[in-house]
């Protein structure tokens, strides 16, 4: 099984703590949706007929695009690849795109779930994030979705803004009960360099983000995602009634997969590869028959490595016998030996062949992680 994520670069506006390649334009949108069509045929043998679990449209803002479009993208990768017979097939979308005509509109094409990017249900927060929407439209947005027939749902909530009070974050957890849904991604505000809000915070238009106010919310979340019913399948995501992101945990399980458009990374269990975060270049590439792909051969100490962070982040945790049959015993006992510390103090603890973070552990997940890297 393998996944298929495809990277649509275009936004509306840009917020202001992304640091994923996007344009604030759709400029060029067409010229893009052509040179995306000849990737998809140009890397028709990258996953070696690999069947197709997953196709996620990613961005940027995925809803962007028509359903005619959409459709023609999946169409030419039914072409190529050979698909599961219930693929989950993802489409993130921005509330503010969201009306009932365009849900409708999406019903025929084979999108079966969203990620919407929600971010809070109050206007105060949204602002400072730079996002378009209100928190009324993001309420509306996802009930217009459900009467449009459509029941596999996320939404994204960003906790951690200085204009976030850990009362509200409550509030935001219990609007997103009343929804009704099954799906949640939950993530830490994290001020990347070169990011518009880094340059707020340092020039003091904004205020800076807290790290206890990160660790209380982080708390508080998994405190009411399970007195909800919500499993923590990982770190940032839980669901209910094991309605997990089948694409995202393939990447925690190291499947392989396949990125199209600018900037998409692609594994194939071997090799990392990734197509230039720039979207005219991406075109001549295209143009030329000639993508420009950067790619990293994996070490047996990197796959280690890499396996580590990954599997601790989830509810299935590390195995131990798994380490050995994959990398061989220096790599067993030195997990082994790495691990004894984090056990004793409480940040990890083993059910029965695997070991798992305790909720006091996944306040330092990467911390943990690198300690136990080859």
């Amino acid at each position: 099984m393998a996944g298929i994520y495809i990277h649509i670069p275009f936004c509306r506006q840009k917020c202001h703590y992304c640091n994923f390649f996007s344009l604030a334009s759709v400029k060029n949108k067409d010229l893009f949706l052509t040179s995306l069509l000849t990737e998809i045929r140009l890397q028709k043998d990258y996953l070696e007929g690999e069947e197709i679990e997953t196709i996620y449209f990613g961005g940027g803002t995925p809803s962007l695009l028509s359903e005619i479009e959409i459709s023609q993208v999946f169409n030419e990768i039914q072409k190529f690849h050979r698909l599961n017979s219930k693929p989950e097939i993802t489409l993130e979308a921005n509330p503010d795109d969201l009306n009932k005509d365009k849900i409708k509109a999406l019903k025929k094409t084979p999108v079966n779930r969203f990620s919407i990017g929600v971010q809070s249900f109050f206007d105060t927060d949204l602002k400072y994030l730079n996002r378009i929407h209100s928190g009324k439209e993001a309420l509306d947005a996802v009930r217009s979705i459900q009467e449009g027939g459509f029941r596999n749902i996320s939404i994204d909530l960003i906790y951690g803004m200085p204009t976030l009070t850990n009362n509200k974050w409550i509030q935001n957890l219990e609007s997103f009960f009343t929804l009704n849904i099954s799906h949640l991604s939950a993530y830490a505000l994290t001020v990347e360099p070169k990011t518009a809000l880094h340059v707020l915070i340092s020039k003091k238009k904004q205020k800076p983000v807290s790290e206890e106010r990160i660790v209380e919310q982080f708390q508080i979340l998994m405190s009411k995602m399970a007195e909800a019913g919500y499993v923590q399948y990982e770190i940032s995501n839980f669901c209910k009634e094991s309605n997990f992101s089948r694409h995202n945990r393939s990447y925690w399980e190291g499947k392989k997969y396949l990125g199209l458009g600018p900037s998409a990374h692609s594994f194939n269990g071997n090799s990392r590869q990734w197509n230039i975060p720039n979207l005219s270049q991406y075109i001549i590439d295209m143009e030329s028959l000639n993508p420009q792909s950067q790619i990293e051969l994996l070490s047996p100490e990197l796959k280690y490595n890499e396996y580590i962070l990954t599997s601790l982040r989830t509810m299935w945790g590390t195995e131990n016998d798994y380490i050995g049959q994959k990398f061989g015993s220096e790599f067993e006992r030195h997990f082994q030996n790495r691990v004894v510390k984090h056990i004793q103090n409480g940040d990890v603890y083993k059910k029965q062949k695997n070991y798992l973070l305790s909720d006091k552990g996944k306040l330092f997940a990467d911390g943990i992680a690198s300690d136990l890297f080859f």
